[in-house]
């Protein structure tokens, strides 16, 4: 990696910087756009941001220069919520779906998470690395350069950590930051469907002990939902994980409205995550505990639901929102934030600049990394991305559309369209 890159010639560069916090309120439509915008970085951070004119006369000799020839430049996207190891698809579920099958449906057969279950016990650690490459391709190529990632399709204390470890190879063999969360808590396998304290005890007392002994995780999650695992299991593994050391991360209110918001206040989690169905009093309870709501637009597209979180309300009252893809192989198989995007501005009515604050500096709050990555400021990791449009707003009104043609991690050059840059 050269010592020292100058980015210059950018139509806009957009920063997101400001307060050293989340962004709420106003705060989240203001984009920190510099017109004619540079940057310097020196050994992957960055050192200078300003004007051309401001930036350009500091260059070096033997400074790498980027031209970004007159197109816009960005952060890289910060998608907080993923599931990007497991074996196999759901392309038949897909296919149910079109024909009229609802998720329930789907899962009450034995499709959903325990199919995704068994497909990944019967990979072995080596082709869930092989795939999760491709995964990861995937979200550099649309301008991602760090992902929240679960694990909960294993549902064994060795596959569970499989999946982990895997996500760790990912993190070194890849270009692509991972953030690993253990989510035991899933659903609840085949083998334990009419023995479920059982597996909450397996959870407890073996797979949150091993994954905290190894490191592997930095958060737990637990998908608290009706026919899933209900309050008082939920209370115990968070718990549990907690005393661990563990960070909380909770799926709450995507089917039905169970008081998810309002469990994840009492337990100090870092972030709600879905919440189609939370009402004002949810809102208020995940305000006044500060969690982070994470909204997943996508989820509810793919599996054909009509109700989207109520953004508008969470925004106005005082959340630090979050915007993520869910990226997973049945309710969600899209690893695209320029999609979530336009669906944040078109089905929860965010503004442009209010889905691209949640995609970018929020999500790097929620991910407890706000002060390294998500904006462009002195002394951050220079992840950036180079998109071709001439105004940043068309990255979610041309819809559909891989608008990256240069993505950099830590400076460094790692996914490139056309050779246009």
């Amino acid at each position: 990696m050269p010592k020292n890159v100058a980015v210059l010639n950018c139509s806009q560069l957009v920063t997101l910087a400001g307060a050293a916090r989340p962004r709420v309120g106003a705060e989240m439509r203001d984009p920190g756009i510099i017109e004619n915008g540079a940057m310097l970085i020196r050994e992957g951070r960055i050192e200078r941001i300003g004007t051309r004119e401001e930036v350009e006369p500091l260059v070096v000799p033997n400074c790498e220069v980027i031209d970004a020839q007159r197109r816009i430049v960005l952060p890289g996207f910060v998608d907080a919520h993923t599931h990007p190891v497991f074996g196999g698809s759901r392309a038949d579920e897909f296919a149910l779906r079109a024909a009229g099958a609802t998720y329930q449906e789907i899962a009450a057969a034995g499709g959903g998470i325990r199919s995704t279950v068994r497909q990944t016990r019967a990979a072995s650690e080596d082709e869930l690395v092989q795939t999760g490459k491709r995964y990861a391709r995937w979200f550099l190529r649309s301008g991602t350069t760090t992902i929240e990632a679960k694990s909960g399709y294993g549902l064994t204390v060795e596959d569970e950590l499989k999946m982990l470890r895997a996500m760790r190879r990912l993190e070194a063999e890849t270009s692509l930051e991972y953030v690993p969360t253990f989510l035991g808590a899933h659903a609840f396998p085949d083998e334990f469907q009419v023995r479920r304290d059982e597996y909450v005890k397996l959870i407890v007392q073996e797979m949150l002990p091993q994954v905290a002994a190894a490191n592997l995780a930095e958060y737990c999650d637990a998908f608290f939902e009706q026919g899933y695992f209900n309050e008082a299991q939920t209370m115990r593994i968070m718990t549990a994980a907690q005393s661990h050391g563990l960070k909380l991360r909770l799926h709450a209110d995507q089917l039905s409205l169970a008081g998810g918001a309002q469990l994840a206040a009492r337990l100090g989690a870092v972030t709600a995550d879905h919440l189609e169905q939370t009402n004002a009093g949810g809102i208020a309870a995940l305000k006044a505990a500060n969690v982070q709501p994470v909204l997943l637009p996508a989820s509810v597209m793919m599996i054909g639901a009509r109700k989207y979180p109520n953004a508008r309300a969470m925004i106005d009252a005082g959340l630090a929102v979050v915007l993520a893809t869910d990226f997973n192989p049945g309710t969600s198989p899209m690893p695209s934030m320029l999609l979530a995007l336009t669906l944040a501005s078109t089905q929860m009515k965010m503004t442009p600049a209010e889905a691209l604050t949640a995609a970018t500096i929020n999500a790097a709050y929620s991910l407890g990394r706000g002060h390294e990555i998500g904006s462009l400021e002195v002394g951050k990791r220079a992840n950036f991305v180079v998109h071709d449009c001439d105004d940043w707003r068309e990255l979610a009104y041309f819809a559909g559309i891989e608008h990256p043609v240069a993505v950099f991690s830590r400076g460094r050059l790692v996914a490139q369209r056309d050779n246009n840059i």
